[in-house]
């Protein structure tokens, strides 16, 4: 009895070791079958439609995740439109879907793209686009076409992960880019790309304008400066600060950030830096190759790259095209707010906020060298005076005296309020002039550092003085420029 017990407990437990293993298998089967990869990216399936979020720079659409591809209908408007570059200097820039760069685009490869794209019937030119993701002639454009008022309709499929620039290709091809038709569409692997904290959306490019940088007005394209690659401004985003101040880009410590960094050019490469940071990992070209520990990376003209890092103090961290000019003069500059609390271990220097500021385009030189001075349009009344006076300030002063005229503690002297300045009206216009060097007392602070001559014309230090006068406290001096010009050949 006991005998046949013990063989039929057996028996029953080799047939529940069976039958597990059975359903063990088809278990494992059903998960195969969840997370098929197909041969080729082409023989992908499609499961449903939806319409494409875009979005306008900084921001990006959500992540696909894990979702299976589909058919991913696009509707992008191109307009023409007046904005403003900097301070006081308008331009007419042409878009897709109304901001420089263009609306992003998100896709998961395998994604049957249906793409409608539409040109505002109050612009005044044909246009198309050709998109770095497509396989087929002219990456679209030869089938987007299209004059104000119509709408072009093509399909593709993305073949290919990666991070890809697209833009106009209607001639002259260089114009329509210069004029800010670029922008990036992302191609997601089947498996989606790791989970980070935050994405952004950064875009370089360099603009081309008839008047010099800091020429107030609206400024026509300058097809000339634009063969010769002499460009008046490169900057992130379309125009001078469009990451900085309060249009920064935030974060928290421990967080990890990406950005989606492209370069719509037309001419130039950038040398894309974080000041303060070092990249945990570079997608490089915005490819499959993955670079560690990367301080500067190379982003070609319509190109991209992917960055990624993760944030381990508090602080303001600038985003830089590090050929260093461009980002200090003509407009290449942009900031990460990072709040949280301080980590000593790794950082236990005391931070300074605001060193890193944009500059302008005035030209600077030692106080020993002489200067040319250029010409400027006229103020006609005081108001005038203030605005053309601040957008000078902003271009040329703001770096080192600051946004409220207090200066940085320790190394530039502060505006506000100035005992030194509203002392000697003469004398505050032969510094901008021919510079200086030396110690001097402010508000009863020391200060030992140098002040560059600027080569403004008389009509601009008039503008800047008579603003910074009549600003933050100040004697409400006025000055015309008779007073600048009679202190020219003083020094």
């Amino acid at each position: 009895m006991n005998t046949r017990l013990k063989k039929l407990n057996l028996s029953t437990l080799s047939f529940g070791v069976l039958l597990l293993m059975m359903l063990l298998g088809a278990s494992c089967s059903k998960e195969k079958d969840k997370t098929k990869v197909y041969d080729s990216p082409e023989a992908i399936p499609v499961s449903r439609e939806m319409i494409a979020e875009l979005t306008s720079p900084p921001n990006v659409p959500k992540p696909t995740g894990r979702r299976k591809a589909k058919k991913l209908i696009v509707n992008m408007e191109i307009l023409e439109k007046e904005g403003e570059m900097t301070d006081g200097v308008k331009y007419v820039y042409w878009t897709f879907g109304g901001s420089v760069p263009g609306s992003f685009i998100r896709t998961k490869i395998g994604d049957e793209v249906e793409f409608h794209l539409k040109n505002h019937p109050d612009n005044k030119l044909p246009h198309n686009i050709d998109l770095h993701a497509v396989t087929g002639p002219g990456g679209g454009a030869t089938s987007s076409f299209i004059s104000p008022g119509h709408e072009a309709q093509f399909s593709f499929k993305v073949l290919n992960p990666g991070l890809y620039v697209y833009h106009c290709a209607t001639a002259p091809v260089g114009m329509h880019i210069a004029n800010g038709m670029y922008g990036l569409i992302l191609v997601e692997p089947e498996e989606g790309l790791p989970e980070v904290d935050r994405e952004y959306y950064v875009m370089q490019g360099d603009f081309y304008t008839k008047g010099e940088n800091g020429d107030r007005g609206l400024q026509p394209f300058d097809m000339k400066k634009a063969v010769d690659e002499d460009a008046d401004y490169v900057v992130f985003n379309g125009k001078v600060g469009s990451l900085t101040g309060d249009n920064a880009i935030t974060a928290n410590v421990g967080e990890t950030v990406r950005l989606y960094v492209g370069n719509g050019g037309p001419n130039l490469v950038s040398s894309f830096h974080v000041i303060g940071e070092i990249f945990d990992a570079v997608r490089v070209e915005g490819g499959d190759l993955i670079n560690e520990n990367v301080q500067t990376t190379l982003v070609p003209a319509g190109g991209a790259a992917i960055v990624e890092f993760k944030v381990d103090v508090p602080g303001t961290f600038i985003l830089v095209d590090h050929s260093i000019f461009r980002a200090f003069n003509k407009g290449a500059l942009g900031m990460l707010k990072v709040q949280g609390d301080d980590n000593k271990k790794i950082y236990s220097g005391k931070q300074e906020e605001g060193i890193y500021q944009p500059e302008g385009g005035g030209i600077q030189e030692m106080p020993a060298e002489e200067g040319v001075a250029t010409t400027e349009e006229t103020a006609k009344t005081f108001e005038e005076k203030m605005e053309y006076g601040k957008a000078t300030y902003m271009q040329t002063c703001f770096a080192c005296h600051q946004a409220e005229g207090q200066g940085i503690a320790n190394a530039f002297p502060p505006l506000a309020k100035s005992d030194y300045l509203n002392a000697d009206l003469n004398r505050a216009i032969d510094i901008i002039l021919h510079g200086k060097t030396g110690e001097i007392t402010v508000n009863g602070e020391k200060y030992n550092s140098v002040m560059t001559k600027q080569d403004l014309t008389d009509e601009e230090i008039s503008n800047v003085l008579t603003y910074v006068y009549n600003s933050w406290g100040n004697s409400k001096k006025e000055i015309t420029p008779s007073m600048v010009a009679s202190r020219r050949n003083v020094h």
